[in-house]
């Protein structure tokens, strides 16, 4: 039986990156941060783009990564291969954090680091009103393009609700089947090593 790979293509409309999109991996990307992943862009310009990866948590302690922090129930993913010495958060706290950034509709990345570490030591925030990512993804310019016209990426937008809760490696997976594209749909239920199947 061939395949047809038109199946696989990532139809043009699909191609437009912008700030507070989501990257979706096509279902054969093989890159061992990347594979299944879905990436949220907190940047994207004409000196590259910069990401988090949402679907890919790690089980570590917030106060096993920061020093003299409080040990708290938050999120905890791999952001990516990029500075993964460094810690990254995005918040739906707006402008009670100084110097953050917004990305879309209300979710906004970092801030200061103090008032966030005071925050959450006073109780003040909430599970699901902050991430963190170990590491972030970024592209050099034109890179992630480049990637996007050989179909390593769709590019599409989600709902706040599900950027601040995507914190599994099935995620990729439930995201793709609310697709409207009928082919996105499908790939969610493609193995991932068809010789296997």
């Amino acid at each position: 039986m061939d395949l047809n790979f038109d199946f696989f293509q990532v139809e043009p409309k699909d191609h437009r990156v912008a700030k507070g999109r989501v990257l979706i991996s096509e279902p054969f990307l093989s890159d061992q941060y990347f594979k299944r992943s879905i990436v949220f862009l907190v940047e994207h310009n004409e000196e590259g783009s910069v990401g988090f990866i949402l679907n890919k948590p790690v089980h570590i302690a917030l106060s096993e990564l920061l020093k003299n922090f409080p040990d708290m129930e938050v999120s905890v993913s791999l952001g990516g291969p990029v500075g993964t010495n460094t810690v990254h958060y995005i918040h739906t706290l707006g402008e009670r954090i100084p110097n953050s950034m917004r990305v879309f509709h209300d979710i906004y990345w970092g801030g200061d680091f103090d008032t966030v570490k005071e925050m959450l030591t006073g109780g003040v925030i909430r599970p699901g009103q902050i991430r963190f990512f170990v590491g972030y993804s970024g592209w050099m310019p034109r890179q992630l393009e480049n990637e996007i016209h050989e179909n390593s990426w769709l590019v599409t937008r989600v709902d706040p609700a599900t950027i601040m809760s995507c914190s599994d490696r099935e995620e990729w997976r439930s995201v793709l089947r609310k697709m409207k594209n009928k082919k996105y749909r499908l790939w969610a239920d493609f193995p991932e090593n068809p010789a296997n199947n």
